[in-house]
């Protein structure tokens, strides 16, 4: 499974991932990028994620792998 995450520290609020992902990606009272947790795992990504992901000019989304479950 893969988990795609935020980097909360890094994000900057330039909302690509957004444009890109909406059904993915919310953003905070602040203006940030996050991924509800009921959101957060896929068994395959996207081609939209991976677009996020891509053009997110501060690198702040990662993903990462875990045990299917």
């Amino acid at each position: 499974m893969h988990v795609v995450s935020v980097d909360p520290a890094t994000c900057q609020g330039h909302a690509r991932c957004l444009a890109f992902a909406p059904e993915v990606f919310d953003f905070d009272d602040e203006g940030y990028a996050f991924v509800p947790e009921d959101r957060s795992t896929y068994a395959e990504l996207t081609d939209k994620v991976k677009l996020a992901i891509a053009n997110c000019p501060e690198r702040a989304i990662s993903v990462s792998e875990t045990a299917n479950r």
